[in-house]
C-alpha cells in the first residue's frame, strides 16, 4: 500500500536536509538516488538499476557504449551529474541512450539533477519541471508514479461521452413518451448508465462483457425478425 502523501512530504523534507550538501557524482550519485526511493517507502532495487550499459548513439562524445546513471525500464531515466554541472548537457547525453534502448523499455521521463536542482522532462507532453532540491516536498506528487500513484489528468469532455448522453436523453423521451414513466424509467436509465460506464473501466469482467452481451442480443433478435420468427 503506498505511503499517504504527508508521509511522503516529510520524509522529501528530510531528505533535503540530509542531501544539501552533496555535490560529487561519483560518489555521492547512488546513495542519493537509494534515499530518494526510500521517500516513497521502496527500495531502488525493486524497480530500478544503476550503471546500466546501453550503446550510445554513434558519435555523441566519441563513444559507443555509455552507462546509465539509473534505469527503470519503461518508466524512468536519470542522469546525475556533480553540483553546478550544465543540465541541458545532462539531457542531451540522457537522449543519448535511447537508440540503444528497446523500444518497449523507453522511459516515460526523464531527470538530470546536479543535486542542487532536479529538471524533470515528461516525454508523452513534452512539459518540464525544475525545481531545487530544497522545494522537494512542494513538487513531490511529480513522482507518484514512484509509489504507484497515478495522476489524474482533467481533459475537457470526450466527445463520445457528449453524444451518449445525447443519446441517453432521447431514450428517456421515447420511452416516456410510449408511458413508460416516473421512477422505474429513473431507475432504468441510471442503470443502463452504470452498465455502460462499468464495462468501460473494466469492473464488469470478462471486459466488454456488456458490450458483448447487447450485440449477442441484438444480432440475435435481428436475425429472427428477418426470419419472420
Amino acid at each position: 500500500m503506498p505511503l499517504s502523501w504527508n508521509d511522503i512530504k516529510s520524509r522529501a523534507l528530510t531528505f533535503s536536509r540530509t542531501w544539501a550538501d552533496a555535490a560529487n557524482e561519483d560518489s555521492q550519485g547512488k546513495p542519493f538516488w537509494i534515499d530518494f526511493f526510500e521517500i516513497f517507502g521502496i527500495t531502488n532495487k525493486r524497480v530500478a538499476t544503476f550503471e546500466h550499459a546501453v550503446k550510445k548513439l554513434p558519435g555523441a562524445h566519441a563513444r559507443t557504449d555509455g552507462f546509465v546513471d539509473l534505469f527503470w525500464p519503461g518508466m524512468l531515466l536519470v542522469e546525475q551529474k556533480s553540483r553546478g554541472k550544465n543540465l541541458d548537457a545532462a539531457l542531451a547525453q540522457a537522449l543519448s541512450y535511447f537508440p540503444g534502448i528497446a523500444e518497449r523499455d523507453l522511459p516515460q521521463i526523464v531527470i538530470v539533477c546536479d543535486f542542487a536542482r532536479f529538471r524533470v522532462h515528461k516525454l508523452a507532453t513534452g512539459e518540464t519541471i525544475e525545481f531545487a532540491l530544497k522545494d522537494l516536498h512542494k513538487h513531490i506528487k511529480v513522482f507518484g508514479f514512484v509509489a504507484g500513484y497515478k495522476t489524474l489528468e482533467i481533459k475537457p469532455q470526450d466527445p463520445v461521452n457528449i453524444r451518449a448522453a445525447e443519446r441517453m436523453g432521447r431514450l428517456h423521451d421515447a420511452l416516456k413518451a410510449s408511458g413508460y414513466t416516473g421512477h422505474p424509467l429513473e431507475v432504468l436509465l441510471v442503470r443502463l448508465l452504470f452498465c455502460l460506464f462499468a464495462d468501460d473501466t473494466g469492473i464488469f469482467q470478462p471486459a466488454q462483457a456488456f458490450r458483448a452481451f447487447v450485440e449477442e442480443r441484438t444480432a440475435d433478435h435481428a436475425a429472427r425478425a428477418g426470419q419472420g420468427v
